[in-house]
């Protein structure tokens, strides 16, 4: 098979270059992106004059035939065509004869692979945009059912205040609303139509872009030439968002692994979503948020790949650019199937409330009510802190609970406790009087979700 762009050359390449150099392997899922956007090119090769209408015509003709045949499973790509671009244009002129020569007039493959990038970057991103709305939604659900679950608040790992479930679930809510605007955002810098920019220097010939950007629904056009063909700063950023979405996924998912272990036992989760041993018969393990754990680094390390691989290149258009593919197919990919499988497997999570509210009672979690008493009483924060220091200190000594003081044990650290501080130090009190803008009370936490639906 000659090559395109063999003119140049006296020795045909060899094979091993040839399957060095070869890109088929994963870019041919671009097929439709690639074909739509030279359809629309030959349009507008057509409508400026550049060639006869009759030969856009054609040339649009054939390449729908080419697309449904490729959909058909009818059509087999060569290695030897290197690439998506290639390969279509070679298919074409076997089909529709000299007149397919035509359509590549005014373009070359870099700007042409810009162009099937980011129409594919769009749709991807819309796919995981609806993604994480789907996971957000089952979230809501799910804290609308729990606003009375009591549960401890963490840090350091260790039980530090009363929260709800549902407050807990709603902060995963904020982390991937946030995730969600980082995709629409870096959605805009996409959606901008690179075609024209040639290899590097534009063209001679009277193109049209903006109708080109307008048949394919792009919202602007390329402003220089260069930058359009030799940056990749888009994929880096879809990557850097979805690095930071698998980031929350494993936060989450290293609680699931906590939650369901015999040390919390504050949820099971479903069979569906659980793996046993080989060896021992009493395993119920947690595969599937492991493997989301897991699977970040992978992310990560896409991510990694595209910034090392534009960092050292200068302007414009560079062989290493291929390697943009492998690594953004893969973030995409892993970041999809990971919020497909969570969603699911959080829906099917069985919550052992009793649990959870057993481990909220322990642990001193209402140490800090208690502190706020005494403050109400009109002792200076500090001084209460250390009061009530001194009490958690007596109760561990004794083996004892705060809500187990009698009023005598509590007024020997401090006079003013009256017998009203049973009820101020409840775990179900603790939460509910917690009625800031962002607190784990019911009333709190239900505003929150009305304003996250409607967001």
């Amino acid at each position: 098979m000659s090559k395109l762009w063999g003119g140049r050359f006296q020795k045909k390449t060899s094979q091993m270059v040839d399957d060095f150099h070869s890109s088929i392997s994963f870019d041919c899922r671009l097929y439709r992106y690639d074909i739509e956007g030279s359809m629309a090119h030959a349009e507008m090769l057509g409508l400026t004059g550049i060639i006869s209408p009759g030969e856009a015509g054609a040339i649009v003709e054939g390449l729908k035939e080419v697309l449904s045949d490729i959909e058909s499973g009818l059509v087999e790509f060569s290695v030897e065509a290197e690439d998506i671009h290639m390969n279509v244009e070679q298919i074409l002129t076997a089909r529709i004869g000299t007149v397919a020569k035509k359509l590549h007039t005014a373009r070359s493959r870099n700007d042409q692979v810009a162009l099937d990038i980011r129409m594919f970057l769009r749709d991807e991103i819309d796919q995981t945009v609806q993604l994480l709305d789907g996971l957000s939604n089952t979230l809501l659900d799910m804290a609308e059912k729990h606003l009375d679950t009591v549960m401890p608040g963490y840090t350091h790992l260790q039980r530090a205040q009363p929260v709800t479930l549902a407050h807990h679930l709603m902060a995963y809510v904020q982390m991937f609303g946030r995730d969600r605007e980082r995709l629409l955002d870096g959605r805009r810098r996409v959606n901008v139509m690179p075609l024209g920019a040639g290899a590097l220097a534009g063209t001679t010939f009277p193109l049209d872009p903006g109708f080109v950007a307008q048949r394919l629904g792009f919202g602007g056009v390329a402003q220089n030439s260069l930058d359009a063909v030799s940056d990749r700063d888009f994929a880096v950023e879809f990557t850097a968002a979805a690095s930071l979405i698998m980031v929350h996924l494993s936060r989450f998912c290293e609680e699931i692994i906590l939650w369901s272990s015999s040390e919390f036992s504050f949820i099971e989760l479903d069979d569906e979503f659980s793996t046993g041993s080989s060896m021992m018969p009493q395993k119920k393990n947690p595969d599937v948020a492991e493997l989301i754990r897991g699977k970040a680094g992978r992310v990560f390390g896409d991510l990694t790949t595209l910034l090392t691989m534009l960092k050292g290149l200068p302007l414009a258009y560079n062989k290493d650019m291929q390697e943009d593919k492998e690594a953004l197919f893969d973030a995409l990919d892993t970041v999809k199937k990971c919020l497909d499988i969570f969603r699911s497997m959080l829906a099917t999570v069985r919550v052992k409330k009793a649990n959870m509210a057993g481990a909220a009672r322990g642990g001193f979690t209402n140490a800090t009510d208690l502190a706020d008493y005494l403050v109400r009483k009109g002792v200076p924060f500090r001084e209460a802190h250390e009061v009530v220091g001194k009490a958690v200190f007596y109760c561990v000594r004794e083996g004892k609970s705060l809500d187990q003081l009698d009023l005598e044990e509590y007024r020997s650290f401090s006079p003013l406790v009256e017998g009203d501080v049973y009820e101020h130090i409840s775990i179900h009190r603790c939460v509910e009087a917690r009625k800031v803008l962002a607190g784990p009370s019911p009333e709190s936490v239900t505003g929150a979700i009305e304003r996250a639906r409607r967001k």
